[in-house]
């Protein structure tokens, strides 16, 4: 099926992006893998040829075009290249930090961040999650107490993205003890003292995107480091998970994708019992179901970032692409990584890298449990709460 959402810039974006990342990034991704990390450079590359911060204003170097189908085709161009750890970093770094700065951020802050994150000089992380406080966002624990012209942080967030990368983390603190009203977003820069990162997690999956534990003892932070409102952190977070999940969503449906064409093309060659593999049933209405699946939700999930563009997209529509994505991700993969045989378990085949990868896609960003209690929630199936 066309896919009618795309315009002639999205699709040209679409090359540059899947240009950079067959010839820089999927060469490099079994040694970045190794490694645990993907190294600065490789950001200052690509925001060397526009794709980093493109949703930044002009004046900061960014295109001045808030528009996620950007981003979305960014993600699909990465995951189609076997090159999704690096694309997901970038992403973080795109989907869900720059939002905070460029919207939230005032214009003193935005003329000292902007420019280097554009550049990729400058790498962004997200503080929420903490060791006790992962899809209950209000249980935040990492203090803030007001000094007069600064805060001294105190706490610890962990499963951070690009945490050992990261030059600005933007923390979620808990200012007063109100569980909604209570929280405020600052950045915390490398260099602060007290700001220490803990070691780079070993993960199941997602190899190359450094993911770390983060320590805070006595880090002075400035009050001119605070984004937006002292209180708002709660308001602000909410805001923008939508186009988080939706982030998600993109990513777990191009890793789908991607697995469902690296099947095709072995059960084409790959033979059994004198006939390739693709010309028995079972392989046939196997990937027919999983193209099915696909197709059904490529279609949901254009829908959604058009409405995310128009400013519409709600909570309960965010949760249904995650949910729905992530989910069919995992079926799929199982589906295709079993038509592999025995080579479909091993890393050097990238089936066997996205399998691993995708089963932390039903986790982070609100764990699937979350996603179906906030759909559930919108259906109003408590009759004593809607009358109330």
């Amino acid at each position: 099926m066309q896919r009618v959402h795309y315009e002639d810039d999205h699709v040209a974006f679409g090359e540059l992006a899947g240009d950079f990342a067959t010839k820089q990034i999927a060469p490099h991704i079994e040694c970045w893998e190794d490694a645990g990390i993907a190294p600065r450079d490789v950001f200052a590359a690509a925001g060397a040829i526009g794709l980093l911060g493109f949703a930044a204003p002009e004046q900061f170097g960014g295109l001045g075009i808030k528009d996620f189908r950007y981003n979305q085709i960014l993600i699909e161009r990465c995951m189609e290249a076997h090159a999704g750890n690096v694309g997901l970093s970038f992403a973080v770094h795109n989907d869900i930090c720059l939002p905070y700065l460029a919207d939230i951020g005032n214009p003193e802050q935005r003329e000292r961040w902007l420019p280097g994150f554009v550049r990729g000089e400058l790498i962004a992380a997200i503080g929420m999650t903490e060791p006790g406080a992962g899809s209950d966002v209000a249980g935040i624990r990492t203090t803030g107490v007001d000094a007069g012209d600064h805060f001294v942080v105190n706490g610890a967030k962990t499963f951070i993205t690009n945490g050992q990368n990261a030059d600005l983390v933007i923390a979620a603190v808990r200012t007063s003890p109100d569980r909604h009203t209570g929280l405020t977003l600052m950045v915390i820069e490398r260099g602060m003292p007290g700001f220490e990162r803990g070691r780079n997690l070993d993960k199941l999956g997602l190899h190359c995107q450094d993911t770390s534990e983060l320590s805070f003892m006595d880090v002075v932070v400035p009050k001119a480091n605070v984004l937006g409102e002292v209180g708002r952190g709660f308001e602000y977070l909410m805001r923008n998970l939508a186009q988080e999940r939706m982030q998600i969503a993109v990513g777990s449906l191009g890793r789908a994708r991607a697995a469902v064409q690296w099947t095709v093309d072995y059960v084409r060659e790959r033979t059994a019992f004198g006939k390739p593999i693709g010309a028995l049933q079972n392989t046939r209405f196997t990937l027919a179901d999983a193209a099915t699946e696909i197709t059904v939700a490529e279609s949901f999930i254009d829908r959604c970032v058009m409405q995310l563009n128009a400013g519409l997209l709600t909570a309960a529509d965010a949760a249904k692409a995650k949910l729905w994505a992530t989910e069919m991700e995992f079926r799929v993969l199982d589906s295709c990584q079993q038509m592999f045989g025995g080579y479909g378990y091993m890393r050097e085949y990238p089936v066997a890298r996205a399998a691993i990868d995708a089963r932390v896609t039903r986790v982070y960003g609100g764990t699937s449990e979350i996603m179906r209690e906030i759909i559930g929630r919108d259906l109003a199936l408590d009759p004593t709460k809607e009358s109330a």
